[in-house]
């Protein structure tokens, strides 16, 4: 059963906690602050602890034990009106119970996007989506997945994003000072994001885009593994035997050149390069720098020269 239970409005939130028959009013401490609150029972390790969602007005909060022996409190909010998703940021341990009229009024505002009618306009020209002209590599995945924060003190829980259809590639260490970047899937291409541990309102910065490698590798069926040079200045991949395909971000011409159909310059382009090792044997480790790529197979460690250096 869930920890507590808790309700709101525009301008308060209720929680309800059930507590143990021997429990009296000297047993419990309620500490609120602007940004948090503490319940301990007797001395106990606290029963509800952590930072809430918004602020609240901390001298006008209160509690009382109701006949049925359970806790009452009611924080009243700082700024009326914005409805709270979560009572404390990655408690789970209670359940949200909605009035009718919050009900109705949700309901209200979503009618606009549903109808009576299964497809009231089957003539309609250009249909937004045809499943039947999506390819496979466009499918979206089976599996859920969802990109968590956890508190390193606590253990906690602070942030849960659902990837949806940003489908996870890999990810790489660019800066030793930060946390590794992951590169996600958006439409056709393949995001870099940087997330920032000393900045938890402003959390994921994206830093690179490597273009159409979203849709690239979804069709390569036997890649294993992925990998970035920690300048942007290009991706690979590589299969489980021999091959490995390296994509280099888009460079300035030295020479002019015109794209026939369009008629218009082309002043940058980008390249790929293919590599076929010389052994058939099975390829276990994959690490790109910026100037060089290593492939590791069961019995040798190639090197690729990908970008000139020292």
């Amino acid at each position: 059963d869930p920890l507590y239970y808790w309700q709101q409005s525009e301008d308060d939130v209720t929680i309800t906690v059930h507590i143990p028959q021997d429990i009296t009013k000297d047993d419990i401490k309620v500490r609120f602050s602007p940004d948090n609150i503490c319940v301990t029972l007797k001395d106990q390790p606290p029963l509800m602890e952590g930072k809430l969602y918004s602020s609240v007005d901390h001298e006008s909060c209160t509690w009382i034990i109701k006949d049925n022996k359970s806790l009452e409190i009611s924080l009243i909010k700082k700024s009326e009106g914005p409805r709270w998703p979560e009572l404390i940021i990655g408690d789970t341990r209670g359940e949200f119970i909605m009035d009718s009229s919050q009900c109705s009024e949700i309901a209200e505002s979503l009618m606009h996007l549903t109808s009576e009618v299964m497809n009231p306009n089957p003539e309609k020209e250009n249909p937004p989506c045809n499943a039947q002209e999506l390819e496979e590599c466009d499918a979206f995945l089976e599996d859920s997945a969802s990109l968590c924060r956890f508190d390193g003190d606590t253990l906690k829980v602070t942030h849960v994003i659902n990837l949806g259809s940003n489908q996870y590639l890999f990810s790489v260490v660019v800066d030793p000072r930060e946390m590794p970047c992951f590169c996600l899937r958006h439409d056709v291409d393949a995001l870099l994001w940087q997330p920032h541990s000393d900045q938890p309102e402003n959390m994921w910065e994206h830093i690179a885009t490597f273009n159409a490698l979203g849709y690239v590798q979804a069709s390569k069926q036997d890649k294993k593994f992925m990998a970035c040079a920690p300048d942007y200045s290009y991706a690979a991949l590589c299969e489980c035997l021999r091959r490995v395909f390296i994509y280099r971000q888009p460079t300035p011409l030295s020479t002019v050149l015109y794209n026939r159909k369009e008629g218009r310059q082309v002043g940058q382009v980008a390249k790929q390069l293919v590599a076929t090792l010389e052994a058939n044997d099975p390829i276990l480790g994959f690490q790109a720098t910026s100037e060089r790529l290593f492939v590791l197979t069961t019995k040798t460690l190639f090197l690729i020269k990908v970008n000139p250096g020292n």
